[in-house]
């Protein structure tokens, strides 16, 4: 009698672990995405990939990071500093700590919480990701990385908000503003930002810590037609011009 009341105690012990275990688990990502296993140097994978895209910000300056699924040390370096940007141990392995600091930036819809799709869709009044130089659904993977890496560029300078003021352009819609019609912004790969109040952070500091943000194309002040606004890409080329602010 007295071993079946040990069993019966200890079974119910083991079930009170397992309810504990279950509840203080990492929080997960609502409908956008959710990370099952700790990643680190040497791992590959479609949750790789899901993690560059996110930390591909902080990879250093001038350095547009691949989105490949192929966990490197560029990879590493890029955790580890997200990480110590958030407060968190800069180790360069991404886990529950790093994950949970990630869905806490992230909207259900996989878009940073500081950027919309409605920021980046179609220009000229068109909406819509369609009629561009990719199809909608490249289109879409571009603006997502271009939005992830101006997350961090807001972070960088202090959360200071910024505005999307231009994204996906159609062919014909870029055309109509004075573009080649083929350039980035039929891609999805640029945005145009602006501080979203006050002035601040100018043009010229927007500009200048986008070279820290994992963006291969910086056009701003002193470049023609680029006075008002600083435009970012991720084209994998750099492609840096902003002459009157040293760049």
């Amino acid at each position: 009698m007295r071993l079946r009341a040990l069993f019966a105690s200890l079974a119910l012990v083991l079930s009170s672990l397992l309810v504990v275990t279950a509840t203080s688990a990492p929080a997960q990502a609502d409908e956008c995405y959710s990370w099952g296993r700790t990643l680190s140097e040497g791992a590959s994978g479609s949750d790789v990939a899901e993690l560059q895209v996110r930390v591909a910000g902080w990879a250093g300056y001038g350095v547009n990071m691949a989105i490949d699924g192929q966990f490197g040390p560029q990879t590493r370096a890029a955790v580890a500093s997200f990480q110590s940007a958030y407060g968190l141990a800069a180790d360069g392995v991404a886990g529950p700590a790093t994950f949970s600091t990630i869905y806490a930036l992230q909207d259900a819809d996989c878009t940073p919480v500081h950027f919309s799709w409605a920021e980046v869709d179609g220009g000229c009044g068109q909406g819509g990701y369609s009629g561009g130089s990719v199809s909608a659904a490249t289109v879409r993977t571009n603006l997502l990385r271009a939005m992830w890496r101006a997350e961090a560029l807001r972070h960088r300078m202090g959360d200071q908000p910024l505005r999307v003021t231009s994204g996906f352009r159609s062919k014909a819609c870029d055309q109509s503003v004075g573009g080649s019609g083929s350039g980035q912004h039929t891609y999805g790969t640029a945005i145009d930002l602006v501080p979203a109040g006050g002035g601040s952070p100018s043009f010229c500091t927007i500009a200048s810590n986008a070279r820290h943000a994992g963006f291969g194309g910086i056009f701003g002040p002193g470049y023609p037609g680029h006075d008002d606004h600083t435009h970012v890409d991720t084209r994998t080329s750099r492609a840096w011009s902003a002459p009157s602010c040293g760049i």
